[in-house]
């Protein structure tokens, strides 16, 4: 390939310095020429020299200019060498080709910065047999090449060089950098070992290929070479040719639309309408230059700004335009905060704000301690859920604070728009983003602690399924190119920490529930709500009562006699407000002058708060058979539950009120068939189950009940009408029943076994395999409290029944014939009824 330009065989453009180009018998005579037996080496770094080629050189090295001085000030006779490293700045001898060209110097020219040029040309090539000084420069023993001889008049020989020409004058006439006169040149050589040598120096190939021309010794091969690396370069220049055709129509259309657009700028700068005159737009151009984007997002925005200042302000996409550009500038899209990884100072900050809860906190202290190990992970999807007022979005601040990220809370309660997830369309009138991205603009920066609060109470309609909007949002594997409808740019969710609370755990979609991490929030034992009202609930009511720290003291008596008797929950929201009630009446009394500060005894609760609200449920048992006490579990906490059952004449029909759900139904069918297969081991009579109606009723009517944990308290309940044992009135019970005689495992165990403590219940039955929750249960919460387990239900009617029956349900339940009748009345119906309990 051409360098650039061909070397004229002229050294400047003085007629009388130019150097004529060689005839054959000239270049004949310059290859025959003799040289000295030693020569000064230079080396050259970025081309090779061949023979009657004439090349201008900067000398720039020390050891280069002092050879060059004294060859000059000599026979200007030199051994020019190339190095097979161009970026070696001192070469030794091994890195330096072995085969080189003797080379005369013609000119010495003395540059301004200290450095020379000089102007030589190759004689003939030689070969390096030994160094024979290496300083101040190179000095090495040689021994010339002998060329072939060359005869004019091989065809053959002619065949090529005619090809290398035209080769070598199509590349000068379609290069675009080559002049007209190379043609010319190439035309009038007559030697064709100077046409070769020359063509061979101009071709813009690597050293390594030039050497090669260099050290190859029959001509026909050299020329053979040159060929290939012309045809080479003719098929470069004519694909560059045909793209240079292809870009000249879209650069023509370019300048046209140029024009077109300068004329337009014209025309609004005329009008007052142009950028210049536009410094909103110059405002929001600056904005966008400093702000970091990714690139995507960059090009729209630049797309945007263009549209916006081609329309007229007054126009209605004038306004459109404008929001959307501020909200791509107003969202941090790679805007991060730095993760504060201390694990010390996080579970700090943990035990500060919330008391207990060890499962969440041992959580978030994993979280941050893979991330400050691994450096960077997808964030995890948490889900808590347990009941209200038990500290779960209060938590999620706290995990913000101890991670060093914003904070953002949005509650899906009653969000039934997809739109709300999404955002609308920008076709739309007051189109806006969806609350996600929403949310992250107020945190300003892409990671924050993203709270999506009561995530069971989302609602779907005619106006989509903002559950299955959420789908992508909570999938680490998606949701780092979230799609917005507002945007229509991929926005990166995954370094958001979402966190997602509920309270029924069974109203979250199963795909959405599939996507999170479920962490159960229980309630808080009696000890935990003693504490809690103590570190966090009584200091912040006196803050906002407006009294001072000390004006305000509780006893530990008092806040007991709060927690049992004016409160029913699993969280301590109720606890607070009863406090707040203490807080207020002292707080009336300073400010009537009564008193400078006071303190609240177990004797001062009523006085405050009122009559006593609640009250153990043990006194509202009955001491007759057929009432069983159970363990239920609700929304606010564990409660206990009375299952009453009587019987009357009739058909053997069993009648089931108290709003009973269809599984708990299930289980009273369950637990009688049970019964009636087992009455001969119960000792009851058949004719109870064929002549005597059962009704199971279970207070308080108006609440619904259902689920299967009422089995075992149904099977009691049923037991003991028919045998007339009563049941244990100290014992309370929860588990599922089978047909075979099994209990199964249910839920909600610590919500109920707290209730059971609650109310007074000394033995509370439990499924075998629902000791595991037991343990996690501090062991002060059901202290004095048995805990038996149960794997059949045999084993359960054992525990809860007295041993001696009230009556014998022999006599009691067998009919008899008016002739067996002892003469009293007879016997139709018997009714054993039992009172109402609320």
């Amino acid at each position: 390939m051409m360098r650039h330009q061909p070397i004229l065989w002229t050294i400047d453009q003085d007629p009388e310095q130019s150097i004529p180009l060689p005839t054959p018998d000239e270049e004949k005579a310059m290859s025959k020429s003799d040289i000295p037996d030693t020569l000064p080496i230079l080396a050259l770094r970025n081309t090779v020299l061949f023979p009657g080629v004439v090349l201008p050189i900067t000398v720039g090295r020390d050891t280069s200019l002092k050879l060059v001085k004294d060859a000059f000030a000599g026979d200007r006779l030199i051994g020019v060498v190339s190095q097979r490293n161009s970026e070696i700045e001192d070469p030794g001898p091994d890195d330096l080709f072995r085969v080189g060209t003797v080379a005369s110097i013609l000119k010495l020219i003395k540059m301004p910065d200290g450095s020379k040029s000089i102007v030589i040309q190759g004689k003939r090539r030689f070969q390096i047999t030994e160094f024979v000084q290496t300083e101040p420069y190179f000095k090495a023993r040689v021994t010339p090449i002998e060329d072939e001889a060359v005869n004019l008049e091989d065809v053959e020989l002619q065949a090529r060089i005619r090809s290398v020409k035209d080769l070598a004058i199509q590349i000068v006439n379609m290069s675009p950098n080559l002049p007209s006169e190379a043609a010319y040149a190439i035309q009038n050589i007559e030697s064709p070992t100077f046409l070769i040598h020359f063509i061979a120096s101009n071709l813009q190939i690597d050293v390594k290929e030039k050497q090669e021309l260099l050290e190859t010794i029959p001509l026909l091969e050299r020329a053979d070479l040159v060929m290939d690396h012309l045809n080479r370069e003719l098929q470069v220049l004519q694909l560059s040719e045909e793209i240079r055709s292809r870009v000249k129509t879209d650069v023509d259309k370019q300048q046209r639309e140029y024009l077109l657009r300068q004329q337009m700028k014209a025309i609004q700068d005329e009008l007052g309408e142009g950028e210049g005159n536009n410094p909103e737009l110059n405002e929001l151009r600056e904005r966008a230059e400093k702000k970091r984007l990714p690139d995507h997002v960059r090009e729209t925005l630049n797309k945007e700004l263009e549209k916006l200042a081609r329309s007229n302000p007054a126009s209605p996409d004038y306004a459109v335009t404008r929001n959307y550009i501020d909200w791509i500038l107003d969202l941090p899209w790679l805007e991060y905060s730095e993760d504060n990884l201390d694990i010390k100072h996080a579970e700090e900050v943990l035990n500060e704000d919330h008391f207990g809860l060890e499962k969440v906190k041992k959580r978030i202290l994993e979280h941050l301690a893979v991330l400050k190990l691994k450096g960077d992970m997808k964030a995890p999807i948490l889900c808590f859920y347990g009941p209200p007022g038990v500290g779960k979005t209060s938590l999620g601040k706290s995990i913000a604070r101890a991670m060093g990220r914003s904070f953002v809370r949005m509650s899906l309660g009653g969000v039934r728009d997809e739109a709300e997830i999404r955002g609308h369309r920008r076709t739309y009138v007051g189109a806006l983003p969806g609350r996600i991205i929403q949310g992250l603009k107020k945190a300003g920066t892409s990671n924050p602690v993203f709270m999506l609060d009561e995530i069971d109470k989302l609602g779907s309609d005619f106006r989509g399924d903002p559950s299955s909007a959420l789908l992508e949002v909570l999938d680490p594997e998606q949701n780092f190119a979230f799609n917005d409808h507002y945007l229509e740019l991929d926005y990166d969710l995954s370094k958001v920490l979402f966190i997602a609370t509920a309270n029924y755990l069974e109203q979250i979609p199963a795909p959405l529930r599939d996507r999170m991490e479920m962490i159960e929030i229980t309630g808080y034992t009696q000890n935990e709500k003693l504490a809690i009202a103590k570190q966090y609930l009584v200091p912040r009511q006196v803050e906002r009562n407006g009294l001072k720290p000390g004006q305000f003291t509780v006893t530990d008596e008092a806040l007991r006699l709060v927690i049992d008797g004016y409160t029913r929950e699993s969280g301590v929201r109720q606890l607070e407000r009863e406090i707040g009630g203490l807080v207020r009446g002292i707080a009336k009394r300073i400010a009537m002058g009564e008193i400078e500060s006071g303190t609240v005894d177990v004797d001062d609760v009523k006085e405050y708060l009122g009559a006593r609200k609640y009250f153990s449920d043990v006194a509202e048992r009955t001491e007759v058979p057929g009432v069983a006490t159970g363990l239920a579990w609700t929304p606010v906490g564990g409660d206990i539950l009375f299952i009453e059952a009587s019987v009357s004449r009739g058909s053997g029909r069993m009648i089931l009120t108290g709003q009973l759900g269809d599984v708990m139904k299930e289980s009273a069918q369950a637990a009688l068939s049970y019964v009636k297969a087992h009455a001969d081991e119960l000792g009851i009579p058949q004719d109870a189950f064929r002549h005597w109606d059962l009704h199971i009723h279970v207070p308080a009517g108006a609440v619904p009940k259902d689920g299967p944990s009422a089995g075992v308290a149904l099977l009691a309940a049923l037991t003991s009408i028919y045998t007339q044992r009563r049941v244990k009135h100290n014992v309370a019970m929860t588990g599922e029943i089978t047909l075979r005689g099994l209990v199964l495992p249910v839920g909600g165990i610590k919500e109920k076994v707290l209730a059971a403590k609650r109310a007074g219940i000394e033995t509370v039955l439990l499924p075998e395999k629902n000791r595991k929750d037991i343990e996690e249960i501090k062991d002060e919460a059901i202290q004095d409290l048995q805990i038996v387990y149960l794997r059949r239900m045999e084993e359960a009617i054992e525990q809860v029944l007295e041993a001696e029956p009230v009556t014998d349900p022999k006599a009691l339940f067998t009919v008899r014939t008016p002739e067996e009748h002892d003469g009293s009345p007879a016997n139709g119906s018997t009714i054993i009824e039992q009172p109402a309990v609320n």
